[in-house]
Protein backbone atom coordinates (compact mmCIF):
# COMPACT_ATOMS: atom_id res chain seq x y z
CA UNK A 1 0.00 0.00 0.00
CA UNK A 2 1.17 3.77 -0.98
CA UNK A 3 2.03 6.29 1.35
CA UNK A 4 -0.71 9.04 0.56
CA UNK A 5 2.06 11.75 0.77
CA UNK A 6 0.01 14.19 2.69
CA UNK A 7 -0.65 12.10 6.03
CA UNK A 8 3.17 10.95 5.77
CA UNK A 9 5.37 12.35 8.38
CA UNK A 10 7.76 15.23 7.52
CA UNK A 11 11.05 15.11 6.74
CA UNK A 12 13.87 16.99 9.30
CA UNK A 13 15.06 19.37 6.74
CA UNK A 14 11.07 20.45 5.84
CA UNK A 15 10.78 20.09 9.99
CA UNK A 16 13.89 22.63 10.09
CA UNK A 17 12.37 24.98 7.21
CA UNK A 18 9.45 25.06 8.89
CA UNK A 19 10.57 26.24 12.22
CA UNK A 20 12.41 28.66 10.84
CA UNK A 21 9.87 30.11 8.80
CA UNK A 22 8.08 30.27 12.73
CA UNK A 23 11.03 32.05 14.02
CA UNK A 24 10.76 34.73 11.23
CA UNK A 25 7.59 35.66 11.42
CA UNK A 26 8.18 36.12 15.26
CA UNK A 27 11.00 38.40 14.52
CA UNK A 28 8.92 40.46 12.44
CA UNK A 29 6.09 40.70 14.59
CA UNK A 30 8.48 41.94 17.13
CA UNK A 31 9.70 44.29 15.41
CA UNK A 32 6.60 45.23 13.81
CA UNK A 33 5.28 45.88 17.46
CA UNK A 34 7.75 47.83 18.17
CA UNK A 35 7.64 50.13 15.22
CA UNK A 36 4.01 50.60 16.17
CA UNK A 37 4.41 51.40 19.56
CA UNK A 38 6.81 54.14 18.33
CA UNK A 39 3.93 55.54 16.78
CA UNK A 40 1.72 54.87 20.09
CA UNK A 41 0.02 52.43 17.99
CA UNK A 42 -1.47 49.07 18.93
CA UNK A 43 -0.10 45.63 16.61
CA UNK A 44 -3.36 45.69 15.40
CA UNK A 45 -4.07 49.77 15.01
CA UNK A 46 -0.89 49.56 13.05
CA UNK A 47 -1.97 46.34 10.46
CA UNK A 48 -4.93 48.00 10.16
CA UNK A 49 -3.29 51.74 9.02
CA UNK A 50 -0.87 49.16 6.74
CA UNK A 51 -3.75 47.83 4.83
CA UNK A 52 -5.84 51.37 4.61
CA UNK A 53 -2.41 52.81 3.15
CA UNK A 54 -2.40 50.76 0.06
CA UNK A 55 -6.44 50.94 -0.81
CA UNK A 56 -9.61 52.00 1.19
CA UNK A 57 -11.67 49.00 1.95
CA UNK A 58 -14.96 48.60 3.66
CA UNK A 59 -15.05 46.95 7.67
CA UNK A 60 -15.79 43.39 6.52
CA UNK A 61 -12.97 43.45 4.01
CA UNK A 62 -10.95 44.73 7.00
CA UNK A 63 -12.45 41.92 9.20
CA UNK A 64 -11.60 39.20 7.01
CA UNK A 65 -8.14 40.46 6.36
CA UNK A 66 -6.82 40.88 10.20
CA UNK A 67 -9.16 37.64 10.86
CA UNK A 68 -10.93 39.33 13.63
CA UNK A 69 -14.76 40.46 14.54
CA UNK A 70 -16.22 43.38 12.37
CA UNK A 71 -16.89 44.87 15.95
CA UNK A 72 -13.68 44.48 16.72
CA UNK A 73 -12.52 46.44 13.25
CA UNK A 74 -14.56 49.28 14.40
CA UNK A 75 -13.66 49.93 17.67
CA UNK A 76 -9.91 50.45 15.98
CA UNK A 77 -11.06 52.12 13.37
CA UNK A 78 -12.39 54.90 15.86
CA UNK A 79 -9.30 54.83 17.67
CA UNK A 80 -7.51 55.48 14.63
CA UNK A 81 -9.95 58.17 13.19
CA UNK A 82 -10.32 60.31 16.31
CA UNK A 83 -6.20 60.37 15.51
CA UNK A 84 -6.82 61.64 12.41
CA UNK A 85 -4.97 58.80 10.65
CA UNK A 86 -8.02 57.26 8.78
CA UNK A 87 -11.52 58.40 7.68
CA UNK A 88 -15.02 56.97 6.73
CA UNK A 89 -16.04 57.51 3.59
CA UNK A 90 -19.16 56.27 1.15
CA UNK A 91 -17.71 53.68 -1.19
CA UNK A 92 -18.54 54.74 -4.63
CA UNK A 93 -19.27 51.70 -6.32
CA UNK A 94 -22.19 51.45 -3.30
CA UNK A 95 -23.21 54.97 -1.59
CA UNK A 96 -24.77 52.56 1.23
CA UNK A 97 -21.16 51.18 2.08
CA UNK A 98 -18.87 52.88 4.30
CA UNK A 99 -15.31 52.04 3.76
CA UNK A 100 -12.15 53.23 6.04
CA UNK A 101 -9.15 55.12 3.84
CA UNK A 102 -5.63 56.51 5.38
CA UNK A 103 -5.67 60.03 5.54
CA UNK A 104 -2.54 62.08 3.92
CA UNK A 105 -1.23 61.43 7.21
CA UNK A 106 -2.27 58.06 8.14
CA UNK A 107 -0.39 56.73 4.97
CA UNK A 108 2.93 59.03 6.26
CA UNK A 109 3.00 57.09 9.77
CA UNK A 110 2.79 53.48 7.57
CA UNK A 111 5.18 54.29 5.16
CA UNK A 112 7.14 54.79 8.50
CA UNK A 113 6.09 52.25 10.04
CA UNK A 114 7.25 49.67 7.43
CA UNK A 115 10.55 52.24 7.01
CA UNK A 116 10.89 51.22 10.29
CA UNK A 117 11.15 47.65 10.40
CA UNK A 118 14.37 46.97 10.75
CA UNK A 119 14.38 42.93 10.44
CA UNK A 120 12.60 42.96 7.54
CA UNK A 121 15.23 45.29 5.71
CA UNK A 122 18.92 44.34 7.39
CA UNK A 123 19.15 40.58 6.77
CA UNK A 124 17.77 40.99 3.52
CA UNK A 125 20.50 43.80 2.70
CA UNK A 126 23.14 41.14 3.05
CA UNK A 127 21.50 38.57 0.14
CA UNK A 128 22.45 39.43 -3.59
CA UNK A 129 19.94 40.72 -5.75
CA UNK A 130 20.07 37.06 -7.07
CA UNK A 131 19.06 35.80 -3.80
CA UNK A 132 16.55 38.11 -2.94
CA UNK A 133 14.67 37.70 -6.09
CA UNK A 134 15.18 33.53 -5.77
CA UNK A 135 13.82 33.92 -2.33
CA UNK A 136 10.39 36.27 -3.34
CA UNK A 137 10.26 33.30 -5.98
CA UNK A 138 9.84 30.44 -3.41
CA UNK A 139 7.83 32.57 -1.46
CA UNK A 140 5.21 33.51 -3.80
CA UNK A 141 5.56 29.88 -5.14
CA UNK A 142 4.30 28.96 -1.38
CA UNK A 143 1.42 31.04 -1.30
CA UNK A 144 0.37 30.01 -4.36
CA UNK A 145 -0.12 26.41 -3.53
Amino acid sequence: MATDQKTRRPDVLTMEVVELIGDVVARYHEDFDLAADSHALTGAQARLLSLLSLEPLPMRKLAQRLKCEPSNVTGIVDRLESRGLVERRADPADRRVKVAAATDEGRQVARSLRESLRFAREPLAGLSEEERLSLRDLLRRMLES
